[in-house]
């Protein structure tokens, strides 16, 4: 499995309105945190952002190959907040180095070398319906906590390595809005998590009895998502700078294969997260008018457990011990349009 972050977006809190969250290799945490357009009568959106971003992952790592693999990551995030909730959707293109080869390489049976580096595609898409508007009521708010919204969504991924990794996964759930200082917010959304994949090495020629097909099913699980972003309101006009990030868990769910590999461990929990610091460039520059509209951004990286391998057994240990187990710096730009 791959999971990507996603990351976290959401409507401005101060509109007590909603977020959708993601993972990811990116942090859409921040647009909340761009003032809205004055509403046109002809636009159902209260907010509806675009953003580019490119960003380098230095030392991401692949289960069961020893060593990191740096990526270079292409995203477009669309985020949007309308009368009744928010939609967010991201589309990546994570470009490997050689390391980390395309298909035939990477499998028993194939020379290591020789082939083009990896590509892969995600995709990730949450919405969020907020029961304060949808029943005209403000009694969803409560101190700190601004709205309660249902929230549903889901994620896919391609990539061309020999393993062929094909993830599609449905969540669904709650996500409760709290605000923070200086306009901030964090989202805490404990959702349910279900995960169909492919996997080439549960074949009969790499696992016994083994799947044909390399389709796998994982057993439903809970996941808990939680985001946040927040300006750093204390420091001078003149230095925008903001934190946001991510922390998710997705909880243990099985093997995927059943019986047909039996010799496959079985997952354990998946902790993912991603703590973010940006400068707001566009503002610096540009003043208000500018807000958002460029930003450079550091980040860091952990992810225990990539892909819901425990990083105790199987692929994750011996030669390619800490391949399980992903720490990296991120650095990047984002143009908001």
């Amino acid at each position: 499995m791959k999971f990507t972050i996603v990351a976290a977006a959401g409507a401005a809190v101060i509109f007590g309105w909603s977020g959708a969250y993601a993972s990811n290799a990116h942090d859409p945490a921040s647009h909340r945190h761009a003032k809205a357009a004055k509403t046109v009568s002809w636009s159902p959106f209260l907010i509806n952002h675009n953003t580019l971003s490119l960003s380098d992952r230095f030392t991401a790592t692949h289960p069961g190959r020893a060593g990191t693999i740096p990526k270079t990551i292409l995203e477009f995030t669309h985020f949007d907040a309308w009368g009744y909730g928010t939609n967010l959707l991201s589309l990546e293109m994570l470009k490997s180095q050689r390391n980390d080869p395309a298909s035939p390489c990477g499998n028993f049976h194939a020379p290591r070398g020789g082939c083009p580096a990896a590509t892969e595609f995600t995709l990730h898409w949450r919405s969020t319906l907020g029961f304060n508007q949808m029943f005209h009521t403000h009694g969803f708010s409560a101190g700190p906590l601004k709205n309660v919204s249902l929230e549903f969504g889901g994620d896919a991924n391609t990539e061309n390595t020999f393993a062929a990794p094909a993830k599609r996964v449905v969540v669904a759930g709650l996500e409760f809005t709290f605000a923070l200082p200086y306009g901030g917010h964090v989202n805490a959304s404990p959702l349910y998590y279900k995960e169909w994949n492919h996997n080439s090495f549960v074949t009969p020629a790499f696992a016994t009895p083994g799947i044909p097909s390399g389709d796998t099913n994982f057993a439903g699980t809970y996941a808990l998502e939680f985001n946040y972003a927040m300006p750093l309101g204390f420091l001078p006009p003149t230095i925008p700078l903001s934190i946001s990030g991510y922390a998710n868990f997705y909880g243990p769910k099985g093997t995927g294969v059943g019986l047909a590999a039996p010799k496959v461990p079985k997952t354990a929990v998946e902790f993912l997260s991603e703590q973010k610091l940006s400068l707001d460039v566009g503002k610096m520059i540009g003043g208000a008018r500018q807000a958002n509209k460029f930003n450079v951004w550091i980040a860091y990286r952990y992810w225990q457990n990539k892909f819901g391998l425990d990083h105790t057994k199987g692929t994750c240990i011996g030669a390619s011990t800490g391949s399980c187990t992903e720490q990296s710096l991120v650095t990047g730009i984002s143009v908001m349009f």
